[in-house]
């Protein structure tokens, strides 16, 4: 296995689109590092550099101690999954699994030894001697991940290769992925643009957005200290609440809304904030830390419930408050009608201060 280190690298296409600007980040020996982000971001074409199939613009592409802008993709010693599986139809798994090996001049007992063992570890054995067509999906997608672990290579990379798959499929197939990464202690770079993968898989995860690297932390830092509000209402399901008003003091602090007024107290951000009294900013609450109160006695907010979706373990609450829509996540109850007013109070120390213009940086 391998590092992979990117210094500075950019993709600019020949109308002059940007569609990576000046990645610079490092992958460690046997990482798992996901890129996400929505359709257009620059994860797939940074994926591409990587793998030699798209022309670098600028920039330095390092794998292992080698500097590869130039080198064939052939040559980089790199493995690729795609979304589509691209299996040949006419050849048995097994002759699937080993022909990227028979290409490479491999001897026949060694390419038969690393498919038995590619096959036994994503439980394939049965399969050998099926062609693509008599395969589920996930079967399919397992044959896929198991052609790119037979050959060994410095790095794997995978393009979206759950996207086909249906919800009960994904989800075991993310299992399988995680395993097979703990067994091989791979150098694995993972895309996709569905933050749930990302932040079930990744051990670091790079968030992009209009070719430009947002942040790149571990899944947890990453919902709990977003930094900006791109990656606050991109990562976490239901996405954060964003409320947006002028900051002032009178008494305790609070907050200007067009929805009325939002009473926050004494924050323990207070000394971050002083600088941005009477500025225009961003509160963010994530849904789980929107609390639902008894009665309006002490709480910071009343709203109309709207839609109330429960999805088993956890229920979430649609709410209305003026023209601002809101969302609760709480444990499964017995819960009023669609229409009550309810009222919701919040943990001070949960809350999340944004810049309202330019990038939405986070403040505090």
């Amino acid at each position: 296995m391998a590092k992979v280190r990117l210094d500075k690298l950019r993709k600019v296409y020949p109308n002059g689109h940007v569609g990576v600007a000046e990645a610079s980040f490092e992958i460690a020996d046997g990482e798992l590092l996901v890129l996400v982000g929505p359709s257009g971001c620059g994860k797939t074409t940074l994926l591409r550099m990587i793998a030699g199939l798209e022309s670098i613009s600028g920039g330095t592409l390092s794998i292992g101690e080698r500097v590869v802008n130039d080198i064939a993709p052939k040559d980089r010693d790199i493995a690729m999954v795609f979304q589509n599986y691209a299996l040949y139809p006419h050849m048995t798994v097994a002759e699937n699994l080993g022909f990227g090996l028979k290409l490479r001049g491999q001897p026949k007992a060694e390419i038969e030894r690393r498919v038995a063992e590619a096959a036994r570890m994503l439980e394939l054995e049965q399969r050998l001697d099926s062609r693509p067509a008599a395969l589920s999906g996930g079967q399919r997608q397992r044959v896929a991940l198991g052609r790119a672990l037979v050959r060994d290579p410095k790095v794997f990379l995978l393009d979206e290769p759950l996207s086909n798959l249906d919800a009960k499929l994904r989800l075991s197939m993310r299992v399988e992925i995680a395993r097979i990464h703990q067994r091989l202690k791979a150098t694995m770079v993972y895309v996709t643009h569905d933050q749930i993968e990302a932040m079930t898989l990744g051990q670091r995860i790079v968030v992009l957005n209009g070719g430009v690297i947002q942040q790149i932390d571990t899944p947890m830092n990453l919902y709990d200290t977003p930094a900006n509000l791109f990656v606050a209402g991109f990562l976490g399901s239901p996405a954060m609440n964003l409320l947006r008003g002028i900051l002032y003091r009178d008494g305790g602090w609070k907050l200007a809304m067009p929805q009325g007024e939002l009473v926050l107290g004494e924050l323990p951000q207070g000394a971050a904030l002083e600088a941005w009294r009477d500025r225009d900013i961003v509160v963010g609450l994530r849904p789980e830390d929107l609390l639902l109160c008894a009665d309006a006695a002490g709480a910071a907010l009343a709203a109309q419930l709207e839609v109330v979706e429960p999805v088993g373990n956890e229920v979430f609450l649609n709410l209305r408050h003026g023209e601002l829509a809101l969302v609760s996540r709480m444990p499964p109850r017995e819960l009023p009608a669609p229409g009550s007013t309810l009222h919701f109070g919040f943990a001070p120390e949960r809350l999340h201060f944004f810049d309202a213009k330019g990038e939405g940086a986070r403040i505090a």
